[in-house]
């Protein structure tokens, strides 16, 4: 009696967590349905300008790429496997000092991003923002990819080659990165130290601007805006 009871309530219960299910799931589409446009692109905008002005903020001072392990700029991998052989004939003062201008340069170039990061803010669409929210964790940070890479390159290259021609370096590092180039020793992205190094520069800004945006996402509340923690409470 009591097996026959359990099994007529059965569909009783499976209709009960259905209804839950959708209610529950119109909870969350009516929430990002009563997001206005307005709202998602002004939240959106404002977790982007704060993300990047914090990045560019902390890489674009003395020993902001030096000093933080997640972005300090090293030598490329075949210069840090020769460099005990290097050290022993002399030469490791040498690019110690080489490792300290690359990184100076990218935090001299760093600040130069500003400008074309909030420009890629502006720009945004409704749509592109719409697409960020929902995109996961690092979507922010592809978008800036997108947006600023190629003129940050090219906005990069004249500074940090005059940063690092100073070392007085450069010629030789350029000389001997070309020439292992050639047998494909390594990539042409490494055969001169300003590529290098602006490459590696873009790399740590857009690692740190992910940095931020995650921090967001994770405690919408805490970026102290109301419009950020309203948009980004939606996703948690």
């Amino acid at each position: 009696m009591l097996n026959s009871f359990s099994f007529r309530l059965y569909p009783l219960r499976a209709s009960v967590s259905a209804v839950l299910l959708v209610i529950s799931s119109s909870v969350l589409a009516f929430s990002f349905a009563d997001l206005s446009n307005q709202d998602a692109s002004a939240g959106l905008k404002a977790a982007l300008n704060q993300g990047s002005e914090l990045a560019v903020a902390k890489l674009g001072a003395t020993n902001g790429f030096y000093n933080n392990d997640k972005v300090r700029i090293h030598l490329p991998s075949v210069l840090e496997q020769a460099l005990p052989i290097l050290r022993m004939t002399g030469q490791g003062k040498q690019l110690d000092e080489l490792v300290v201008s690359m990184n100076r340069a990218a935090e001299a170039a760093v600040p130069m991003a500003k400008p074309l990061l909030l420009d890629a803010v502006k720009s945004m669409s409704v749509t592109d923002a719409k697409n960020i929210l929902t995109g996961g964790d690092t979507s922010v940070t592809d978008f800036f990819k997108q947006k600023t890479a190629a003129p940050l390159t090219v906005k990069f290259l004249p500074m940090v080659k005059g940063v690092t021609d100073k070392a007085g370096l450069s010629a030789q590092y350029n000389s001997v990165m070309g020439q292992a180039h050639k047998f494909g020793v390594v990539p042409a992205q490494q055969a001169s130290v300003e590529n290098y190094v602006t490459q590696r520069a873009l790399d740590g800004l857009y690692l740190m601007i992910a940095e931020e945006e995650k921090a967001i996402r994770l405690d919408p509340i805490g970026a102290g805006s109301k419009i950020i923690g309203k948009v980004f409470g939606l996703l948690k």
